[in-house]
């Protein structure tokens, strides 16, 4: 998936577009050339081949420096970066449980997320002071944390207040307390701060202008998946592969549409970059794109109706790294214009479906883009063909991470790498909301390894952390068993009838809810099920 929103309505008026690149809070940019000045040869570039198209012969070094983004020779300055002193994105605010302590990770930081009695938010090192227990497993007793080992109680900052053990006359140590982590509500997002040694910079918390605006609605959803959210970041900064990887998913993607891109980078600081891009055959470049640190990638774009009036539109994808070869993502797709008369036809939980069907598209190969960059232990210009017509903001973005990767606890740049020097976390068993569903379904597995092959599962990587599709998913289930029972009983009933007419009726009546059956389990499968390539189907 790039940018590409899956949540369009079928149709849709083409209209003139404009777009305007719309203010960053908190970041200051230094504005460079667009151009690229390639030297240097990556060494993957030994192979010859003959490329598919007409024009005056050049020679090698040419035609490759025509073509693709090679390194330039400047080194870059490296400087300060800490991975902690960041805001990252954990959740949507409307799916965070009411009742129920939720387990998060940013990179191998195991945290845990709740609302104490009175709403407020709280996060904390997700391991309880007592035996290492993990807290997300436990339960919210009058609004308190309780760890369900040995049930210690936590609230407020972390501090200890309930030690059922303790003699009555004794205190609680003060060191039986857990690190806790500020948190924001921003949005509709929240955001953790990472770092316990700095207090938080509210001048680093992303704020977009667009869904701040008189109008703007859209729809949101979280996704777990099962590469490395650099991987997941590059895949989404690469509007080349939608016309091929999602060939008809909607009317925005047909693989004869593929077709050569446009780049100008306008923007590059230790902070991200930003640019215009568009198709190169129309001259324009109406999509503005902004990557931000240390995972916040938008795409923005006006569009002027025929009235004259504007609207914006924004695609927003806040990646979270979960862990080595797991991420995070929570996308939001939203406009000022109102949705047309036909998308108001379909459920939300449509939209969300027919997301993860996207993402399910890519997951394959990236999944073994992930394991191929492990394995090769190279910076990616070793292994990449990146082209300029098509792969600019890769380009970009792993160069970036040339700059600040030094600062992270692993990263895969352009011309340096660093690989992870701690084990991959592995879960054994799942943990607190997971559990839960995993333990209703046991079907469906549970999680685990490194690459996280049940993360290819639809019902862990969207249905658990979406409010709406489980209450979906549980009406459904609970109409498919009434309707069943009904059909039942009217068989039943129009065995026992003596009268032609009566049978007939019962029968008839018996179809309708068997076809409803049928609906509530395609709604059902809709929602739960992977989808599948035609081609890849035995």
């Amino acid at each position: 998936m790039a940018l590409v929103n899956p949540f369009v309505s079928p149709t849709r008026t083409f209209l003139p577009l404009r777009v305007s690149a719309p203010p960053n809070k908190g970041l200051r940019w230094t504005v460079y050339s667009a151009s690229f000045k390639p030297s240097l040869r990556s060494k993957h570039a030994t192979c010859g081949a003959i490329a598919d198209i007409k024009a005056a012969p050049l020679a090698d070094s040419e035609a490759d420096d025509a073509v693709l983004v090679v390194p330039t020779t400047e080194e870059e300055v490296k400087g300060e970066y800490d991975w902690t002193e960041e805001w990252y994105p954990l959740y949507l605010t409307k799916n965070v449980p009411e009742d129920a302590p939720l387990g998060l990770t940013v990179f191998d930081k195991q945290l845990v997320l709740f609302k104490d009695g009175n709403g407020q938010l709280h996060c904390y090192e997700d391991r309880c002071p007592h035996r290492l227990a993990k807290l997300s497993e436990g339960q919210l007793i009058d609004g308190r944390l309780e760890c369900l080992y040995h049930g210690w109680q936590f609230e407020g900052e972390g501090k200890c207040v309930k030690i059922p053990q303790l003699p009555a006359d004794a205190k609680i140590p003060r060191t039986a307390c857990v690190k806790t982590y500020e948190v924001r509500d921003s949005q509709g997002v929240i955001w953790v701060w990472m770092s316990l040694k700095t207090p938080p910079n509210d001048s680093k918390l992303p704020w977009f202008e667009n869904f701040a605006r008189p109008g703007f609605r859209d729809i949101s959803t979280v996704h777990e998946l099962p590469y490395d959210h650099s991987i997941l970041l590059e895949n989404l900064m690469d509007p080349a592969h939608v016309p091929i990887s999602h060939d008809r998913t909607d009317w925005t993607a047909k693989r004869e549409n593929a077709r050569p891109l446009s780049f100008e980078v306008i923007e590059r600081t230790d902070r991200g970059f930003a640019g215009w891009w568009g198709a190169e055959k129309d001259g324009s470049r109406p999509n503005f794109l902004r990557f931000g640190a240390p995972c916040v990638l938008q795409n923005n774009r006006e569009i002027v109706d025929k009235n004259g009036v504007k609207n914006y539109f924004s695609g927003l994808f806040l990646c979270r790294p979960t862990g080595q070869g797991k991420s995070m993502l929570i996308v939001r797709f939203g406009s000022t214009r109102s949705s047309s008369p036909l998308a108001k036809l379909f459920p939300e939980w449509y939209f969300h479906q027919n997301a993860s069907k996207v993402f399910e598209q890519d997951m394959g190969f990236l999944s073994s883009q992930n394991e191929i960059l492990l394995k090769e232990k190279v910076p990616t210009k070793q292994l990449y063909l990146n082209l300029k017509s098509s792969d600019t903001w890769v380009a970009e973005y792993r160069k970036w991470m040339d700059k600040v990767g030094h600062g992270m606890p692993y990263h895969f740049g352009h011309s340096t790498i660093s690989l992870p020097k701690e084990p991959a976390v592995v879960e054994h068993a799942p943990a607190g909301l997971v559990a839960g569903q995993s333990a209703s379904s046991p079907a469906k597995g549970g999680i685990g390894t490194m690459h996280a092959p049940n993360l290819a599962n639809r019902y862990f990587r969207h249905v658990i952390h979406c409010k709406g599709c489980r209450t979906v998913v549980k009406a459904f289930h609970a109409w498919k068993n009434a309707l069943s029972a009904v059909a039942v009983t009217l068989v039943a009933l129009a065995i026992l009838v003596s009268g032609k007419q009566w049978k007939a009726i019962l029968l008839a009546s018996a179809s309708l809810c068997s076809v409803g059956v049928y609906a509530c389990s395609s709604a059902i499968a809709m929602n739960t099920t992977n989808f599948l390539r035609t081609h890849r189907r035995l």
